[in-house]
Parts: structure tokens; C-alpha cells; sequence
């Protein structure tokens, strides 16, 4: 199994800035964005983005419905860590 994602997202969905990010959230998740982005001191405000960026990403993924039921019912498809590091080490990727 590879821990590359399952469909490119190529251009993003999702433009990775804080204007993209609070365009594809609702209304309650862009107010919950904009607190913690205003609130966050400069060197935070990186990872503010990046999560929220990924919050953003998957509450537009098409096909978030069906992997949230998956995962509900315990269908979901799965990998170890072990697996994971063992796969990144055999294509020379870092795995720290």
C-alpha cells in the first residue's frame, strides 16, 4: 500500500492561502479560522494556515461522504506506521 494520495490534486482545490482556505469553508469553520489566524503570532501563523488549509481540503474532497461512512463503519482501508516507513525507505524517501 502507498501512503501517496489517492487522487492528484493538481491544481489544488483549495488555493493554499488565507483567502482560498476561508472561501471553501462554512460559516462557522471560516469564523473558527479567521479567530485562530488573527489570534496566532507570526510564527504560528504558518501552521494556523496549513491545518485549516487541510480542514479546507477535506471538507471539498468529493469523496469525503464516502470515506467518513468507511471509516464510521470500520471499512476504512488502513496501513501501519511500520509499513509506511518501511515503503518510504525502499523508494530513498526520508523518513523522519
Amino acid at each position: 500500500m502507498s501512503a501517496q494520495p489517492v487522487h492528484s490534486h493538481q491544481p489544488d482545490r483549495v488555493p493554499r492561502n488565507a483567502e482560498g482556505i476561508a472561501a471553501a469553508l462554512d460559516g462557522v469553520k471560516r469564523l473558527e479560522f479567521y479567530r485562530e489566524l488573527l489570534a496566532a503570532a507570526p510564527e504560528q501563523a504558518e501552521g494556523v494556515l496549513r491545518r485549516w488549509w487541510c480542514e479546507a481540503m477535506l471538507d471539498t474532497d468529493p469523496s469525503g461522504d464516502r470515506l467518513t461512512e468507511a471509516a464510521l463503519a470500520g471499512t476504512l482501508p488502513t496501513t501501519s506506521v511500520a509499513d509506511v516507513v518501511a515503503h518510504r525507505r525502499q523508494a530513498g524517501l526520508p523518513v523522519e
